[in-house]
């Protein structure tokens, strides 16, 4: 029997905003008292830094940043550092790993699939590249994924790249990785891709893969 899914697409919010409705949403399925909830956002522009990265991999000063508006938070999600911003497509899948898989790498690859599923909408091969965590077309990687769990319930996800900034990525050494690029599916088909268009999929692959039914689609 499939898994029920509430989904929120909260449009564009400030990180800090979507970490703390993540944690409330959170500790109310730690309660039971929701389903699961999948959270779709896109973030003004802010590096995150993960619990394995530091700011010795942002490579621009205070005062750039200051100029170029992008703010810096440290989070509790598992990976380095990072960049959303507008653009960039964010999911906060809040699992209860309980009733799916308790198995963090299971989660990952799961999460991996997803987008490698969604890109194969648009001719694209995504693929894994073994020893980091993520979904690559070529050498340059399209879907950062940083989890976190408590009490086996998920937070934190995955950002897909539909037509961010990408000069913004060189401010730093993306996930901590110096030998790789980053690219988005804009770049990649060489056209404008309409956001709301890479949702309906995105919510078809989430669900297929993960086996869920949504049973409500906030917006």
């Amino acid at each position: 029997m499939a898994v029920k899914l509430n989904i929120k697409n909260l449009g564009i919010l400030e990180h800090q905003k979507a970490y703390d409705l993540q944690l409330e949403i959170m500790q109310k399925r730690i309660n039971d008292e929701i389903e699961d909830t999948l959270l779709i956002v896109e973030h003004p522009p802010v590096f995150t830094i993960g619990t394995s990265g530091s700011r010795e991999n942002i490579r621009v000063g205070s005062d750039f940043l200051n100029d170029a508006g992008i703010e810096v938070y440290k989070t509790n999600r598992g990976g380095d550092i990072t960049y959303h911003g507008p653009g960039q497509l964010v999911i906060y899948p809040i699992l209860n790993l309980k009733n799916h898989k308790k198995d963090l790498h299971w989660l990952l690859r799961s999460y991996e699939e997803v987008f490698i599923e969604l890109l194969k909408e648009f001719d694209i091969n995504g693929w894994r590249i073994d020893g980091l965590t993520g979904v690559w077309v070529g050498n340059e990687k399209i879907t950062a994924i940083g989890v976190a769990v408590r009490r086996w319930v998920s937070y934190h996800g995955c950002a897909f790249n539909i037509s961010p900034n990408l000069e913004h990525f060189s401010y730093i050494v993306p996930c901590g990785i110096t030998d790789k690029g980053v690219t988005s599916l804009e770049k990649l088909l060489g056209q404008k891709v309409e956001t709301e268009a890479v949702i309906e999929i995105l919510i078809k692959k989430f669900t297929e893969v993960f086996k869920m039914e949504v049973i409500n689609y906030e917006r």
